[in-house]
């Protein structure tokens, strides 16, 4: 019913930025949250960041000043900036939302920084 495709991934140095986007289609009205997960080699999945429909943010510490997450809500697009990346950063980066009551999931995309 929600279809998420994501995009932005890719390879770059350390310190430089990437601008993930995530947008939703389907017959969908508004999305109750939009959030960013990363799953590293070898790690577990975990959230990066989330906002809400009312624009209430929330980050991981570990990237927290350094990314920031927006929503169109018009669109149903969610925004990753990420800036000042590390090269513990590379993983690969999951779009999500909550949609009445359910959790829809993106393919993901790759994101890789060098040292």
């Amino acid at each position: 019913q929600v279809q998420l495709v994501e995009s932005g991934g890719g390879l770059v140095q350390a310190g430089r930025s990437l601008r993930l986007s995530c947008a939703a289609s389907g017959s969908i009205g508004s999305i109750n949250v939009m959030a960013w997960y990363r799953q590293p080699p070898g790690k577990e999945r975990d959230l990066v960041a989330q906002i809400t429909n009312r624009g209430g943010t929330n980050y991981a510490d570990s990237v927290k000043g350094r990314f920031t997450i927006s929503r169109d809500n018009a669109k149903n697009t969610v925004v990753l900036q990420m800036n000042n990346l590390r090269p513990e950063d590379t993983a690969v980066y999951y779009c999500n939302v909550l949609y009445m009551f359910r959790r829809y999931w993106g393919q993901g995309t790759q994101v890789t920084v060098s040292s």
